[in-house]
């Protein structure tokens, strides 16, 4: 079965919305922030539908470590004024920290992680690693369309997946649980 992000009831829940915010930085600031625009309709969704969103991207090459120059507190700052809400960063994307921060969000509210790419797992694709992000939410929403059309789209598992309803792309929703499947099914 198809979903779109309308399809599903996200009243109450997390979702994992994976978008493109790799934005253009200059001093400090985005440059440039139509990609940060293009995600709006989807967060704005499901916030208004009660879910809790744990929002991640990346940002430009920073070689699988941690490094300033790339990190998205300049997003979030931005998507801030674009929301007219707080949209706080975690310090991470993964660990005990962010776990917390994510179990504490409250429907209607939103968590910005930090750059996936700060750990080389999220490029090498790594299974442990998506399961790690994936146990931060109930739902993973792809709002990524260059990250789902990639070769080796890298996309937590999850037992339910959508997408924003874009032309021709979709995802689908699996009914095994969590562990069930070591990847969701996507439709290209």
């Amino acid at each position: 079965m198809k979903l779109s992000i309308e399809q599903v009831d996200l009243g109450g829940r997390r979702v994992f919305l994976r978008a493109d915010l790799n934005a253009p930085l200059e001093h400090g600031a985005v440059a440039d922030d139509t990609r940060l625009t293009a995600v709006l309709p989807t967060i704005r969704h499901a916030l208004d539908h009660g879910a809790a969103v744990v929002l991640a991207s990346h940002l430009g090459r920073p070689k699988g470590r941690p490094d300033p120059t790339y990190s998205l507190a300049p997003v979030a700052t931005r998507l801030e004024a674009l929301l007219e809400r707080p949209v706080p960063l975690a310090p991470d994307c993964v660990g005990e920290e962010v776990d917390a921060l994510a179990r504490a969000l409250k429907p209607g509210q939103l968590l910005l992680l930090e750059n996936l790419r700060f750990h080389p797992e999220e490029e090498a694709n790594d299974d442990a690693f998506a399961r790690r992000l994936a146990a931060l939410a109930e739902v993973y929403v792809n709002d990524a369309f260059a990250a789902a059309t990639a070769p080796t789209p890298r996309s937590p598992p999850s037992p339910v997946t959508c997408s924003r309803p874009w032309p021709a792309c979709s995802c689908s929703a699996s009914s095994r649980p969590w562990g069930g499947s070591s990847r969701p099914r996507h439709a290209r």
